[in-house]
């Protein structure tokens, strides 16, 4: 990356089936991020997670790009990258080891996730992460953190996530051919809970549903850790396909009706408000009541939450989500969706934006917070929680583009080692 400043700075390229986002920050002395440059670009190369077009997709990602240094007059030459799909399929798994010494060490933590990880993987997929549940020292539960405990006998319970090599290196080709070096890859999910949730919620219990073009995805935290992953393959764009055949209008017209004026209860919608609606075909445009519009995503709305509640129900969790459900992402905005949410789970929801939990980023904060940038900002977090070092030493030596070019070449490495550090 350019170094004209002396910060080093960190970028987050979001690949979504409706659109592409790059968010770009400066790591501040102080390990804080700076927002300096955001660009998004329309994209029609993805289908609920998967590359369909690789030309579309890499062009997408090049104009967001292109608009990220514009706005920031920086070079984005690496980042770090979200993935969703229905390519995703996660599993738990356990290990246990011989404690070394009579005492847990970091070795032990190192042994033991190893251990949990020795678990037959087709040779088709690619394991994303290896996320600590919890661990077990001679039986005893319930730790977070068992380094510096006495014990014999070391457990730990891990929740791995996986990834279709296939779709996998598709995302990779497009970021690729766009001219750009990947510093690793993340769970959309993932990034986005570290932009939108707080501790207490985390450790309370809570259902981050990240709700997207083509798919809802969701994560579950039980005490503070990763319990449940999984992907609901509905999104905004059914809703936007809905209201383009209901209203007999082109997508790209349904898609701002949608933004505009759309609601997710006909009940919140006056009787007597009109929109206007523009024809197929070069037909004229009609004047519909915008209550006709609230009825055609109201199905669809309590389809999506029904099958996210039918998720949760599934997952054996429900018990321990003390702190509700929050939603996020672009298709999250949706008016009314949060008041139906409420009603379909019977537990407070809210909808989350990446600056509703205290201040982990500055800069260009206005432009970032709408829930369609937490995936982006989240990425940002995550890199700099899981590299810190790296941009923290470029700070010092003042000399960040060497630092921060190195790692596509280490990738295969980065694949065994680099996912498996505590999230």
């Amino acid at each position: 990356m350019n170094n004209k400043r002396s910060q080093p700075v960190i970028a987050g390229l979001d690949i979504g089936s409706t659109k592409v986002s790059v968010v770009i920050g400066t790591v501040t002395a102080d390990s804080k991020i700076e927002i300096v440059g955001v660009g998004t670009a329309p994209n029609t190369g993805i289908r609920q997670g998967i590359v369909v077009n690789i030309e579309a997709t890499t062009e997408s990602i090049k104009k967001a790009r292109e608009e990220a240094e514009l706005m920031s007059g920086y070079q984005v030459e690496e980042v770090w990258v979200g993935v969703s799909g229905s390519h995703i399929k996660s599993f738990d798994s356990k290990g246990m080891v011989a404690i070394k010494n009579k005492e847990v060490g970091p070795q032990d933590v190192e042994r033991v996730i190893e251990a949990a990880k020795a678990v037959a993987v087709p040779q088709d997929r690619t394991v994303l992460h290896v996320i600590p549940r919890e661990y077990k020292v001679d039986g005893q539960d319930g730790i977070l953190d068992p380094i510096g405990m006495s014990g014999i006998r070391l457990e730990a319970s891990v929740h791995i996530v996986t990834a279709s090599q296939t779709a996998l290196s598709n995302n990779l080709k497009c970021i690729e051919r766009a001219g750009i070096k990947v510093a690793g890859v993340v769970l959309d999910q993932l990034a986005s809970s570290l932009a939108v949730l707080s501790e207490d919620e985390k450790a309370l219990g809570v259902c981050l549903v990240d709700m997207g073009g083509g798919t809802c995805n969701t994560v579950y935290f039980v005490n503070g850790s990763v319990a449940h992953t999984s992907i609901i393959p509905l999104g905004g764009s059914h809703f936007t396909h809905d209201i383009a055949i209901g209203l007999r209008t082109p997508q790209i017209a349904a898609e701002e009706i949608k933004k505009k004026y759309g609601s997710a209860m006909a009940s919140l919608v006056s009787e007597n408000e009109t929109i206007e609606v523009e024809g197929v075909g070069g037909r004229k445009p009609r004047v519909v009541l915008r209550r006709d519009l609230a009825e055609v995503i109201e199905p669809r709305a309590e389809e999506t939450l029904q099958l996210i509640q039918n998720d949760l129900r599934m997952s054996g969790l429900s018990a321990f989500m003390g702190s509700g459900v929050v939603l996020t992402g672009g298709a999250s905005q949706l008016e009314g969706l949060v008041e139906m949410g409420e009603f379909v789970f019977d537990t407070p929801v809210r909808r989350g934006s990446p600056l509703t939990v205290g201040s982990k980023v500055g800069g260009l904060i206005e432009v970032v917070k709408s829930p369609a940038y937490s995936d982006a900002v989240g990425l940002l977090l995550y890199g700099l929680k899981n590299s810190g070092k790296k941009y923290q030493s470029a700070h010092n030596n003042s000399q960040s583009e060497d630092i921060l070019g190195d790692s596509f070449n280490a990738w295969t490495l980065k694949v065994k080692s680099f996912f498996s550090d505590l999230f």
